[in-house]
């Protein structure tokens, strides 16, 4: 069965709507390789639940899947160091999509309307190494796939996040590939930052346009990562971001270049360029600067960004910016963000970098470095400016 898919509300939303054309609603996932098409209309959506600026995000409910909404992620990335101070980057993502908006009855016991895609990824700085991953399952009695809230488990056959006290944190994650893997623990001692309007984040112009979106932005990690037949004790921060959503972005709009950075005075920037046609940023893009002495604060209106370098695939041919300068004069900000490993392309059922980045720079007058990630969607070869 091919179904036609379009932009949705960020990387994850895209990544979850090529597992639909994977996979039949009444069998098991299919195995061929898979490309977006068109985008979708707003008919597609009816019968979906849409995000509202009313609601308001409840703990652990939230943590759990949120079966009448279109799309949502369980999003981990992170920077970890071993003992000798070799540097390692990590992306850990379950996506579940809904095919259609109820449930309808059929014998088969593979029978859902719950789609799910895993990606796992590690960056060996030293190595100069870019492993990557990628699963496809379903929801559904079978129990290949699902989430829960209390307790709280998401999981994709065997890859899994999962609590390990009560209600949420610490959190366990594990996952393996045939030539990596990681087994960490996380945990929390700032709570979540609710992204947007009290987690309601607007991205684009129509009604219901808009994702609930929370983050957290600061996790100490602890556990092993394996690769080359090894198994190697490191220790690091992590984020983050959870969102739920239904509707697509604006027309005009092509991808979106996503920062989440973690600065050496306590601070976290993380900031979502929402990328046009022709290359300018749309005025909805967004971000928030948080740290542990003050509330969140929005970064956005004065914010301004631009790409300093750029690397092109050789397996695709897309060419990416891997460094850039993000300024914001209200914040006194003024960051240059560098990748740590050019190649960190997801070549996946849907093409997008993401990647472990070293930051330096100044913020409130004062110098500054730091870690962090990168996404970057909508780029194709040759890639809008």
């Amino acid at each position: 069965m091919s179904r036609r898919f379009g932009l949705s509300v960020c990387c994850a939303t895209l990544l979850v709507a090529a597992a639909m054309s994977a996979c039949s609603p009444d069998g098991p996932p299919g195995d061929e390789p898979i490309r977006i098409g068109s985008v979708l209309g707003e008919g597609d959506l009816d019968g979906f639940v849409r995000a509202d600026g009313a609601y308001t995000p409840t703990f652990p409910e939230d943590h759990g899947a949120h079966p009448d909404f279109r799309s949502e992620w369980w999003y981990f990335t992170g920077n970890l160091d071993d003992a000798d101070g070799r540097r390692f980057g990590f992306q850990y993502t379950l996506f579940r999509f809904a095919v259609a908006p109820e449930d309808d009855e059929r014998a088969s016991a593979w029978s859902t309307r719950q789609l799910w895609m895993g990606h796992l990824a590690l960056t060996d700085v030293e190595g100069d190494r870019f492993f990557r991953a990628e699963r496809f399952s379903r929801g559904g009695d079978i129990g290949l796939a699902g989430a829960s809230a209390r307790p709280f488990r998401v999981w994709l056959e065997d890859w899994e996040m999962a609590s390990l006290g009560s209600p949420f944190f610490p959190l366990g994650l594990s996952a393996a590939a045939d030539d990596f893997g990681l087994e960490l623990a996380v945990v929390d001692d700032r709570g979540p930052v609710l992204q947007g309007d009290g987690g309601y984040s607007r991205k684009g112009p129509g009604e219901g346009n808009a994702s609930h979106y929370y983050s957290y932005t600061r996790l100490q990690a602890d556990g092993h990562i394996s690769f080359d037949g090894r198994r190697v004790r490191v220790t690091g921060e992590a984020w983050l971001d959870r969102e739920w959503s239904t509707s697509a972005l604006g027309e005009d709009v092509r991808g979106w270049d996503w920062f989440a950075l973690q600065l050496d005075d306590a601070s976290e920037v993380m900031y979502y360029r929402l990328r046009r046609a022709d290359g300018s940023t749309d005025p909805l893009s967004a971000g928030t600067v948080t740290s542990a002495a003050l509330p969140p604060r929005p970064l956005g209106g004065d914010a301004v960004i631009k790409p300093l370098r750029y690397w092109t695939s050789p397996e695709t041919g897309i060419r990416y910016p891997v460094a850039w300068r993000l300024a914001a004069p209200s914040e006194s900000l003024d960051l240059e963000i560098n990748a740590l490993l050019d190649g960190q392309e997801m070549a996946t059922a849907v093409r997008y970098w993401e990647g472990a980045v070293a930051v330096t720079g100044v913020r409130g007058g004062r110098r500054v470095t730091g870690r962090g990630y990168l996404e970057m969607t909508g780029y194709d070869a040759p890639s809008t400016p």
